[in-house]
């Protein structure tokens, strides 16, 4: 028989009203799947709720306040729920935010800044700083904590995803950060890669024409659900499901993929650009060649 895993409501939002609901299911008398009965998601789906690693939609709060006869307590607080998951996250980036978690595999593709999953506290705070919004500084960190603990993907005891990514190469080239800086920020990416947590490519940076030139793409597939794609601009995302674009997506990612670096020789170029941040020199591209 599987361990029932506790839930800490203390946690946040979430996991607050996830322990409500299986307080009130199994005060009822209802299992998972008697509950979700009648309603359009399966028991997965309504297990990850009550462990907060979901926001519960609203057709759903109201079909489990039908359920169990709550007055509309989960439709109302779905909603808070939702906000919390968000706190220091676009609106639109709420779907990418619970996918990441599921997602079997993660591919994804940058060209001009280091993707948000593999970023530390000092390259987070200069993407996020440069825009120099009127914001409050609680809710610069508020945005700069969001974007790092989505990185738990990464830790040991998740099992997944699967993540692969493709980095142009003038992201090791051009730092935004002063070297020592810079240096770590390598160094977080080749720890992952050392750990087999993540595959990195390089692209070279006279690699020519190619494909996806014209923006970033993170394509995500899952064990229960079809295959997403995500894209974003400065102050904007899209989300594709489309079956039809993400196949195209797929096709143009798997020929950047063949034009990028093996992953060996992708490694032994960000390691060296790291030594030569951590001695305070600017990686010279001429001699990296031989890396390749």
């Amino acid at each position: 028989m599987a361990t029932r895993k506790e839930i800490d409501g203390s946690a946040g939002v979430p996991q607050f009203y996830g322990k409500e609901l299986r307080y009130k299911r199994e005060e009822a008398g209802l299992t998972l799947e008697k509950l979700v009965d009648g309603s359009f998601y399966g028991i997965t789906f309504l297990s990850e709720i009550e462990h907060g690693k979901r926001s519960m939609p609203v057709d759903l709060a109201r079909h489990v306040d039908r359920r169990l006869e709550t007055d509309g307590f989960f439709e109302r607080r779905c909603g808070e729920a939702r906000k919390a998951r968000l706190k220091g996250h676009a609106p639109y980036f709420e779907r990418v935010l619970e996918a990441e978690k599921r997602a079997t595999t993660i591919v994804q593709w940058s060209q001009t800044v280091l993707p948000g999953l593999l970023q530390t506290e000092p390259y987070a705070r200069a993407v996020i700083c440069v825009e120099q919004m009127p914001e409050l500084p609680a809710e610069v960190e508020e945005r700069i904590t969001g974007r790092l603990e989505r990185a738990v993907i990464f830790e040991a005891d998740h099992k997944k995803p699967e993540y692969w990514v493709i980095l142009h190469e003038s992201l090791l080239l051009q730092s935004i950060l002063p070297p020592e800086q810079m240096a770590g920020q390598l160094d977080r990416i080749i720890a992952l890669v050392k750990q087999g947590r993540i595959v990195v490519q390089i692209l070279p940076w006279n690699s020519g024409p190619h494909t996806l030139m014209s923006g970033n793409a993170m394509i995500l597939d899952f064990d229960d659900a079809p295959p997403l794609v995500y894209t974003e601009g400065q102050h904007h995302g899209f989300t594709v499901d489309d079956p039809s674009l993400v196949k195209q997506y797929r096709r143009s990612y798997d020929l950047l993929r063949a034009a990028a670096m093996p992953q060996r020789a992708s490694l032994a170029l960000i390691e060296a650009a790291a030594e030569e941040y951590r001695n305070g020199e600017q990686p010279d591209r001429s001699q990296r060649r031989d890396l390749a």
